[in-house]
């Protein structure tokens, strides 16, 4: 009877399944997307021991929002069960939330989640269950410090546990250009206000398309400014306060163009969002003097025309120690900060430069710490015009930061750019949260509210996508920064190799698009001697580059659809931007045999629904044509990725 009883058993065997349990932290993580770091098995995401709310782990997953994990469970799986909370090893307390989906339908979530919380524990009947999403989100403050734990979290199934990847691969598609090229009649691109102090150099310059020869003329400018007719560069000095509303006039053989400029001589300065490149995308550390003058002049031949400004030295350019004065000098790649300011203020052009409040910068050289108005000082005698200042190496000063303990420094380097006879626009760098409730208090201009930007997808969304909780600090002369554009030949500042912008092309105008309709500073980040027609073709769209330089600086609002996200914004004389973006931050694709990526993806729009009332003419801004009139409502198929983006103009 045994014997039979063996052999009964030794024939049900291949029908037979027996129960196992699989740890999260023993599967693929690179399936594991999500936007800030890597997951680390066994370790937060800052690689220190999983602790939340004091209590040690061993087991479980190191993550960050937004974090997005698919898995294949074959209909096998009985539960899934452990923990989750929001890290401690953080220097601040991000919000977030974790959330558990079955075959697409939402079976559990933390509710909210903050440093100092305890682990919320979840055990989920998965019965029949085929596939299994592990979702992180933000919870209303953005993605900056969403430290987040996924603890000994296990899957109890007779079969196998598989990672699926949550999105296609993208497919770099071809490029593909929408700029009209400029008209041979002029056509005025600058900045419609200008801000600037009592007694500080004036520097303007009439940007402007068109055949040249063209001569420049101004009506109503006021004493202490002059204009040269040749270059349209209008320099000077006002001692007086008050509003100056100036009239502009370009002409060349072919026709003519004028524009308002109001001038503000008071305390505002940088009233329209600052445009320019930055070094260290493509040239990080390795940034010097003639890359910083092949910039420059890249910039008056191509890009000056279309309102872009600065040209901005990034971290690299500090001598190793200070004079016997105090004063920081340029290293042996910047002889003469002087004659590299003059340099470039002579096509027209403005000049920024890189420091921190801390004793070192991120990229270990001398910061501004207790030098804040020494180094002022310099660069006011230098010539320089903007500022980028990043936390960083302040945590030496201040290891367990607060907001005020971060404002601090800020506020101090604000008091001593007060003091210099010259107009510097002021960054507030990177690493301090919810940037937005004090860098106008701190006497920012702009403030970055984001990690460092890099050229992924799933990264350019996380970030551009929830500025909406930060877009209420919008005004003009303060602006959200979400860092800089990552388009072009890029690289070196992230240690990597130069390449093309690993955004498709359909990402990119979404990028700019955005980016413009946020009012966000637009600091190119590429190496503009690479710079090849597409890219151009991105930054060189008077239409929608007039989105981000709209005098108005109103907020930007969002409305989240089916399909992705639609952000509009009011503008100066009426007219309303409108963006539709095929833009989920939360996008999970269970199952990817359609072809998604070929898709069109349907928006449509009562304009009711934002407060619109009356008929519209609808105009493409990349295209520069109106594609419909006498609207009240608008749809439109957006590319996987993709936008389009329009201006309703009141009738």
């Amino acid at each position: 009877m045994k014997k039979i009883k063996l052999i009964i058993l030794a024939c049900l065997m291949p029908f037979l399944s027996f129960a196992k349990t699989v740890y999260l932290d023993q599967l693929d993580l690179g399936y594991m997307l999500q936007d800030w770091g890597i997951p680390l098995a066994n370790k937060s995401v800052m690689g220190t021991s999983l602790q939340v709310n004091g209590v040690k782990y061993e087991r479980g997953i190191g993550s960050h929002s937004v974090s997005r994990f698919l898995l294949n469970l074959e209909g096998k799986a009985k539960t899934f069960s452990g923990l989750a909370g929001a890290d401690d090893h953080n220097d601040f307390g991000g919000n977030l939330e974790f959330q558990v989906l079955a075959d697409r339908q939402l079976v559990w979530s933390s509710g909210t989640l903050c440093k100092g919380m305890p682990a919320v524990p979840f055990n989920i009947n998965l019965k029949g269950v085929k596939k299994l999403a592990l979702l992180i989100k933000e919870s209303g403050d953005g993605i900056m410090y969403d430290h987040a734990d996924w603890l000994n979290a296990k899957i109890e199934t007779s079969g196998s546990v598989t990672p699926e990847p949550v999105m296609p691969k993208p497919r770099k598609g071809e490029k593909y250009i929408l700029t009209p090229c400029p008209d041979a009649t002029p056509r005025i691109n600058s900045a419609k206000v200008f801000g600037i102090r009592p007694g500080s150099p004036f520097l303007y310059t009439i940007a402007a398309t068109g055949d040249r020869p063209m001569k420049f003329s101004a009506v109503n400018l006021p004493e202490g400014l002059t204009l040269d007719p040749e270059t349209g560069f209008i320099r000077g000095k006002l001692i007086k306060q008050g509003t100056f509303n100036v009239i502009l006039k370009a002409e060349n053989s072919v026709g003519q163009d004028i524009r308002p400029l109001r001038i503000e001589v008071g305390n505002e300065i940088c009233l329209t969002p600052p445009m320019g490149w930055n070094s260290w995308n493509c040239w990080g550390l390795q940034v010097n003097d003639q890359k910083v003058k092949d910039a420059a002049d890249y910039m008056a031949r191509n890009l000056i025309n279309h309102g872009w400004t600065y040209v901005n030295i990034d971290d690299g350019w500090e001598s190793g120690e200070r004079t016997s004065e105090g004063v920081l000098m340029g290293n042996e790649k910047f002889p003469d900060f002087k004659d590299l300011g003059d340099y470039i203020h002579s096509r027209g052009l403005k000049f920024g430069i890189y420091s921190s409040p801390g004793p070192l910068t991120c990229g270990g050289h001398l910061g501004s710490y207790q030098h804040e108005q020494i180094d002022a000082d310099t660069w006011a005698a230098w010539g320089i015009d903007y500022l980028k200042y990043d936390y960083c190496l302040y945590t030496q000063v201040a290891p367990v930061p607060t907001e005020e303990i971060i404002k601090e420094p800020y506020t101090v380097m604000r008091k001593a750019l007060d003091k210099v006879n010259r107009d510097i626009v002021y960054c507030v760098g990177y690493g301090a949260p919810n940037v937005w409730n004090w860098g106008s208090d701190a006497g920012g201009n702009q403030w970055r509210t984001t990690r460092d930007i890099t050229d992924e997808w799933n990264v350019v969304r996380s970030i551009g996508f929830f500025q909406d909780v930060c877009a209420q600090a919008t005004r003009p002369g303060k602006y959200n920064d979400p860092d800089m554009l990552v388009v072009g030949k890029l690289g070196l500042g992230w240690g990597a190799r130069a390449h093309d912008s690993y955004l498709t092309p359909d990402e990119q105008y979404s990028h700019i698009s955005l980016w413009c309709i946020l009012s966000a500073p637009l600091l190119i980040g590429c190496d503009m001697n690479e710079m090849d027609e597409f890219t151009t073709n991105l930054l060189t769209n008077d239409e929608v580059l007039a989105v981000n330089q709209d005098p108005l600086v109103m907020p930007a609002c969002k409305i989240i659809t089916e399909n992705g996200q639609i952000w509009y914004k009011y503008l100066e004389d009426g007219s309303v931007a409108i963006g539709f973006f095929h833009a989920n931050p939360y996008a999970i694709y269970w199952d990817q045999t359609d072809d998604v990526q070929s898709r069109k993806y349907k928006f449509d729009l009562d304009f009711k629904s934002i407060g619109l009332n009356g008929k519209y003419t609808i105009r493409d801004l990349w295209r520069q044509k109106d594609i419909a009139s006498s609207q009240t409502s608008f749809n439109t198929e957006v590319p996987y990725h993709g936008v389009t983006f329009v201006r309703l103009i009141p009738e």
